[in-house]
């Protein structure tokens, strides 16, 4: 099957869930600089996957990709630091959590499979 939009990407179909889901937990923080550099990195997943699709080349596809899969890293590591200090409940920080892990294995295996 021949993918036609980077929507059609399950690894883009997470990360969009991923973002939506970071949006919606951190509506009422109140730690502004936290809150967005957290939304800031759960987007650029999505963002660089669709980037990358949208390329030229396997090569810049890969690329991005990369890209996503260190903002997946970064994600994970504010959701830690805000589960710990209390902006995030231990229930959002599990869905967040899971579904950035399950979003950057789903990149591994894209980027393996384009290799």
């Amino acid at each position: 099957m021949k993918l036609k939009s980077f929507e059609d990407l399950l690894c883009w179909q997470k990360a969009y869930e991923l973002s939506k889901n970071t949006y919606i937990v951190m509506k009422t923080c109140r730690d502004y600089s936290y809150r967005d550099q957290l939304q800031r990195a759960s987007v650029s997943v999505m963002n660089n996957i669709a980037e990358g699709f949208e390329r030229s080349s396997q090569k810049e596809l890969k690329y991005f990709l990369f890209i996503a899969k260190g903002s997946c890293g970064e994600v994970r590591s504010m959701l830690i630091l805000g589960s710990d200090l209390g902006y995030i409940k231990n229930e959002e920080f599990e869905k967040l959590s899971s579904l950035a892990i399950e979003t950057s294995k789903l990149l591994a295996g894209f980027i393996k499979k384009i290799q």
